[in-house]
C-alpha cells in the first residue's frame, strides 16, 4: 500500500466520524447515503463502478452524486487510468 493510499483511507474514516459531515449527510436521500458509504471503503470510483458496487441504476447514482456534490461531501477528479472518466471521493 502506498503512503498516499494510507493517508486517503485515514481521511475517509475521519469524514464519517465528523459530526458536521454526518449532519449534512442526514438530510440527503437514501441513494446518496449508500453512495457515500461505498465511497467510504472503495474510493476513488467512477460512476459506473459506483453503480456496480452499490447495485443502483446509473441514473440513481448520477442523482446521488449530484446531491452529494451540492452539499460539498464528494469531490471528483479525472481518472489516472482513463482520463475520459471522472472518479469520485469523499471530502472532509
Amino acid at each position: 500500500m502506498s503512503t498516499s493510499t494510507a493517508v486517503d483511507e485515514g481521511r475517509l474514516e475521519d469524514a464519517f466520524a465528523d459530526a458536521e459531515f454526518r449532519e449534512r449527510l442526514r438530510e440527503l436521500p437514501p441513494s446518496a447515503k449508500l453512495v457515500a458509504k461505498v465511497l467510504e471503503t472503495e474510493a476513488p470510483l467512477s460512476q459506473g463502478q459506483l453503480a456496480e458496487e452499490s447495485l443502483l441504476p446509473d441514473r440513481t447514482v448520477r442523482y446521488a452524486l449530484n446531491r452529494l456534490e451540492e452539499c460539498d461531501l464528494v469531490g471528483s477528479r479525472y481518472s489516472f487510468h482513463d482520463a475520459r472518466k471522472q472518479v469520485y471521493f469523499l471530502r472532509n
